[in-house]
Formats: structure tokens, sequence, C-alpha cells
């Protein structure tokens, strides 16, 4: 079984699970344990993808199919507040992943990753940075697919049958949203790994071409700007974008609770 229903906050579309940092780790740990390798996926909306969802039906179907969705973004965690349907905390994907390593690094068995996406070099840069971290993480192999390979069905088939073939405990996928979701949604069940996380940009983070905000700056909610300064090309666009959309977001989420008030039976 998925989820409870009753364990997730309902903000802007995405039903989202209410747990912390330590609850999602446990849970991925409780899949990765399993003798079974059925492949269960993580996705981990942000402001972008809330954005997305409005408008394709495709991710938001890949939502509906995630065995566990947190709150990478602060406006959605913001949000629930707001409308008194509290998220307990941020979960980011970039923090979610290192988090789980470090947790599976002090098991005595270790635990076993697969790198999917990035651009050529990336995946391998990480790797090694991954197993000098977490001596008991083995990065059992990484792969960087051509553009486009998402739609093609020969490509995806030997994506996953180099996965496959690994078996891994973590699957990373770094292709971007919604690439990435949509991807998960479509051949999880031909997956054979434990737990898949759709992880946007994290295997850069890993490798260090991409740096994280300071914690400070992650504490005062502002890692956006310091991503935006760091990589204007191509985030500045998405993030006008996503500051048009916002309070349109906000009133539907309004007017829709008030709706929903109204048509719930009175005693």
């Amino acid at each position: 079984m998925m989820s409870g229903e009753q364990d997730r906050s309902a903000i802007f579309g995405i039903r989202i699970d209410r747990v912390t940092m330590d609850q999602a780790i446990n849970r991925l740990r409780s899949w990765i344990s399993q003798k079974e390798r059925a492949c269960r996926y993580v996705v981990t909306p942000n402001l972008d993808h809330a954005v997305q969802l409005q408008t394709n039906e495709a991710l938001r179907e890949a939502y509906r199919s995630a065995s566990l969705v947190v709150a990478d973004g602060w406006p959605l965690v913001t949000a629930s507040r707001i409308f008194r349907d509290p998220l307990p905390e941020r979960v980011a994907g970039s923090d979610l992943v290192p988090a789980l390593f470090h947790a599976l690094n002090e098991t005595k068995s270790g635990g076993t990753v697969y790198l999917l996406g990035a651009a050529p070099g990336v995946a391998e840069h990480a790797a090694r940075k991954i197993e000098q971290r977490w001596p008991r993480v083995k990065v059992v192999a990484t792969h960087s697919p051509p553009f486009g390979f998402d739609r093609d069905l020969a490509q995806s088939q030997d994506a996953i049958q180099r996965i496959n073939l690994c078996s891994p405990d973590v699957l990373v996928v770094g292709l971007g949203a919604p690439k990435q979701e949509l991807w998960l949604q479509k051949y999880q069940s031909q997956l054979t790994v434990g737990v898949a996380i759709a992880a946007g940009g994290t295997i850069d983070f890993l490798a260090g071409r991409q740096t994280r905000a300071p914690r400070w700056v992650q504490k005062l909610r502002m890692e956006w700007s310091h991503r935006l300064l760091t990589n204007p090309g191509r985030l500045t666009g998405r993030y006008a974008r996503n500051a048009w959309h916002l309070p349109r977001l906000l009133l539907q989420e309004h007017f829709a609770r008030k709706a929903n008030l109204r048509s719930r039976p009175t005693h």
C-alpha cells in the first residue's frame, strides 16, 4: 500500500507526504530492505513542478503513481502552512539523496547505487565523490543517455537493461522535470531496483559541478537566490515564470478550499 492519504497534505493539486527527512529516510530504507525488487519511486515537487502540473495531465498521473512525494521547495511548505494543512519541513531531493547514502553507509552491508542522467562524465565524477565520502556505498554503474532517449523505445529499453543487470538498491535519476518523472512512471514495472528517486540536479551537486547555497542562506529560505546567481542563463526565465504564476496558484487554492468547505454536509 502507498502512503496513506491521511498522512498527506494537499497543496496546488499535489498530495505531498507529511514526513520529516528522518521519516522519509526510514521509509526508503524499509523498501530497500525488502527482498523483492518492486521499484517504488520518489518525486520531489517544487514550485516549478507545481506550475507544470497545472497543465500537464501526464505529469499529474506520474505524481499520483509515486510511492513517496516530498516537498522540495519552501513555497510549497509555506503555502501548506498558510492554508492550515502543514507539512513538517522541506525535504529537498538534493538533501534526501546524500542523507540516504549516509544512512546506508552506517549499516554493515552498505548499499548499491546506479546514477542515470547528467552530462557525459559528470555521473562518473559523482560516483568517485560518493565512494570517497560514503565508503560502504558502491556506485555499481552510471549512464548518461543521449538527448531524447526517453522518447525512443529501444534506447529506454537499453537503459532499463543496464540498470536491471545491476539491480541496485537506489536508482538516482537526474534527467530534469518532467522527463524523469514521466520516464519512471512509464517504466516503473520493468525496473528491478529497491527505490528510484527523481532527483533533478542532484548528480551535478554530488559531482561538485553545481554548488549548494551556504547553510545560513538555506535557513533563510533564500537558496533560490544562490542558484539564480550561479546559473542565471538556465534559471532566470524559469524563476520569473514561477513568480508570475504563484499569486494565481495561491488564489486558486484559496477558492478551491472555500468551495470544498461549502460542499461539506452539515450536521
